[in-house]
């Protein structure tokens, strides 16, 4: 009943997240964890916090991943404040959701630098942020002004952290940050542990992509890695392993089934991931959501190959 409570508070935050803001009422807190020596996640209590937050702190300075929902700014850095008196100098952005990067235009004027791939820069610039009147043009302290298209480094703190990108994953502009010495890798949203994933097909990301994603962090891992994912507990390669397998067999299951010739509404029917319901189900990504989003991924990477193909015999 716990988790059905948690998770049912996660779905209805992150929908809100989308126009920035969390739930009413009393906002929740966040819980430190110390994973390694000077690496801590920060994670939601009571309710949703955005998403799973990395902090990184030594001699060198702080370096922090993701930053949660503007609501919730002076309880995050409460949280930060209970870790390290010093303030953040890098913030990584995973991605470009708001319950990931809601809080930048705040970090970018306390003076923190904020680093990212560059179409999440790109997303921001011409989409601009989501607020309650809509979208409006990103803020300039809200832009990452550090950013890579496929990898980079940070040697701070003894540790040597490596950023890289992950091609049309959850989005377009995935970052999955991995410390090589201390055995633990922040995925972002490219892994929601214990629960059906998002994936944001209209913002550049692809079941195929975000598969791969998953099984790149998985040859990086060990039976002692720790994985900090975007959404749920702190996992391990044997969580992160049972999220890639039930997403490839769900792939499989509805591809099946669009072979077939049938509808999205016909395949939601048939209901074939029912197997999975019990375990995976939630509110925000149900099992007929999950259905749909890989179906229309499925039938997004079709409509992609027909169109490539069109070029290259046209170029002929």
């Amino acid at each position: 009943m716990k988790k059905l409570i948690k998770l049912t508070l996660i779905g209805s935050a992150l929908m809100a997240s989308s126009i920035g803001f969390a739930q009413d009422g009393a906002s929740p807190d966040f819980a430190t964890t110390e994973v390694s020596k000077g690496l801590y996640m920060l994670s939601g209590v009571g309710g949703f916090t955005g998403g799973n937050i990395g902090l990184s702190v030594g001699e060198d300075g702080v370096v922090m991943i993701d930053d949660s929902m503007p609501p919730l700014l002076d309880k995050m850095k409460k949280a930060i404040a209970s870790v390290t008196p010093n303030k953040v100098d890098f913030l990584i952005n995973t991605h470009v959701h708001g319950d990931h990067t809601g809080n930048n235009e705040a970090m970018g004027k306390d003076g923190t630098h904020i680093v990212a791939h560059d179409n999440l820069r790109r997303h921001l610039i011409k989409k601009g942020v989501r607020t309650q009147d809509g979208m409006k043009p990103a803020p300039k302290h809200a832009l990452p002004v550090i950013t890579f298209s496929k990898s980079m480094s940070f040697h701070l703190n003894g540790e040597e952290a490596n950023i890289f990108h992950v091609a049309h994953a959850h989005t377009d502009g995935d970052a999955i940050i991995h410390f090589k010495d201390a055995n633990v890798i922040h995925t972002g949203d490219t892994f929601f542990n214990g629960m059906f994933p998002y994936i944001d097909l209209a913002s550049g990301g692809s079941v195929k992509g975000y598969i791969k994603a998953q099984q790149r962090v998985i040859k990086l891992s060990n039976d002692k890695t720790k994985i900090i994912p975007g959404h749920g507990p702190l996992a391990t390669k044997k969580d992160l392993q049972a999220a890639v397998d039930m997403l490839i067999d769900s792939k499989k299951l509805i591809k099946a089934l669009v072979k077939a010739g049938k509808s999205e509404d016909e395949v939601v029917k048939a209901n074939p991931l029912k197997k999975y319901h019990d375990k995976w189900n939630w509110q925000f990504i149900t099992t007929e959501r999950m259905t749909r989003q890989i179906y229309k991924g499925i039938s997004q990477s079709k409509k992609h190959k027909k169109v490539s193909k069109a070029e290259h015999g046209h170029s002929h």
